[in-house]
């Protein structure tokens, strides 16, 4: 069966990281698979994938993989398609109606309606809004990567067709990466309680908020936070550190190809997020045996945790 995977743009992210993962796992099973990717962040260096057929392309923006995806469905005739966001959703629903494509397509949306969609007239929100209720009749499956956001996706549109499906994190390939050794001394020899937090040095993801908190907690406990990735906000929350008096305390690490075998070795992970669809990173650091600690975003992180059962 020919597959194609399809993702926006690829960089150290929840989204384009578990198309790559899934992908992978449709190869594992013997199918031919195309990972289509329409961008890739200039910041990163796209990995070696065994066994799947990459196509890089170079699109910026999601509109612009229109004319290029309805060539790939005349010329390559997949027959299952997996795409995720809803922006490429719709884009990946035109370019299939407009090429004649027979291919049965899956949609994912990966974050919270009330962020991606607005009622307020002939906003770009709004024209998103109408190109999904009029596009959807093609997609064969519409789902979201959590339940609350099935719940939310029901209160945006009229009986909407989502349902729930989580991504793949636990995998014969993490296993091995996170008994990888690592070298950083605060996980060498611990001299007090190590806290790791990844992602998107992005405002969303709540990073200020996560280092003012370990200054509440360094008059009472000598806990040392590691957070891993890059961004936007790093000369933000680099000053912030140094106002803080946090530089012995804090350490921010940068991209880090493997986060795996630092959540290993750590004693807490915490998610600081605003906002979330489903927190990958955070289910990834419980697989790896370590005590997680989440804000309570909308979506995601009390449906991973159960309530506050983990």
């Amino acid at each position: 069966m020919k597959i194609s995977v399809i993702t926006p743009r690829f960089a150290i992210a929840g989204v384009p990281l578990a198309q790559l993962r899934f992908a992978r796992a449709l190869s594992d099973k013997g199918h031919d698979v195309d990972l289509v990717v329409g961008y890739v962040d200039p910041m990163y260096e796209f990995p070696k994938v065994a066994a799947v057929n990459v196509l890089l392309w170079n699109h910026p923006q999601v509109r612009g993989m229109l004319l290029p995806l309805c060539k790939y469905f005349r010329t390559t005739k997949p027959d299952v398609v997996f795409s995720a966001e809803d922006h490429l959703n719709v884009v990946v629903l035109l370019a299939a109606f407009a090429s004649g494509s027979k291919a049965k397509i899956s949609g994912s949306s990966r974050v919270t309606p009330f962020d991606t969609y607005s009622s307020v007239p002939f906003t770009k929100r709004w024209i998103l809004k109408q190109l999904v209720r009029a596009v959807t009749w093609r997609a064969d499956a519409l789902t979201c990567v959590s339940k609350d956001m099935v719940e939310q996706y029901r209160r945006v549109f009229k009986a909407p067709p989502h349902v729930c499906v989580y991504n793949i994190v636990d995998n014969k390939l993490s296993r091995l990466r996170m008994e990888e050794p690592v070298e950083h001394d605060w996980l060498l020899g611990k001299a007090g309680p190590v806290l790791v937090a990844a992602g998107r040095l992005a405002p969303w993801k709540g990073f200020p908020d996560l280092i003012r908190a370990v200054k509440e907690l360094s008059g009472r406990k000598q806990a040392r936070l590691l957070i891993l990735g890059d961004g936007p906000l790093r000369p933000e929350l680099e000053a912030l550190i140094i106002e803080l008096g946090l530089s012995d305390v804090v350490s921010l690490l940068g991209y880090v190809e493997n986060p795996l075998k630092y959540f290993k070795r750590a004693d807490v992970f915490v998610l600081s997020s605003h906002v979330e669809g489903l927190p990958n990173v955070l289910i990834e650091a419980m697989m790896c045996g370590c005590t997680p600690v989440s804000t309570d975003c909308p979506t995601g992180p009390r449906e991973v945790l159960q309530g506050g059962k983990y």
